[in-house]
């Protein structure tokens, strides 16, 4: 178990965070003035993992990531009610895309492909 305090002393606002792990799933509580949020991640198997994610507010997220390879992966989340990510990883290549679900129109998707170059 892990307890993390943090403050920033040009807003005055603090949190804290305490991550426990045991075996293939991890706990993870932020707590601040303002909102405290929870996230289980467990790992159901070598290639799979899930995590929803509950805050005091009463917003709900889940994110799934899929290992396909040591070098590629796939990492969606949906967070209810307000966007869907889908991140892909292939080597040095990331493909991205974020869409709002509320209201939802394929005209407001945000789409990026990137890559990484190393110069040295």
């Amino acid at each position: 178990m892990t307890i993390t305090p943090h403050y920033d002393l040009n807003t005055n606002e603090g949190d804290f965070v305490v991550t426990y792990a045991k075996d293939k799933t991890d706990i993870k509580l932020t707590a601040s003035a303002d909102i405290q949020e929870i996230t289980i991640s467990h790992q159901v198997d070598e290639k799979n993992r899930i995590a929803p994610s509950f805050n005091s507010y009463g917003d709900i997220s889940v994110e799934w990531e899929r290992k396909l390879s040591d070098t590629s992966s796939v990492l969606a989340k949906y967070k209810y009610d307000d966007t869907f990510d889908v991140t892909w990883k292939d080597g040095d290549w990331v493909a991205a895309m974020n869409m709002p679900t509320n209201g939802a129109d394929i005209r407001n998707a945000n789409i990026c492909i990137k890559r990484d170059v190393r110069l040295f």
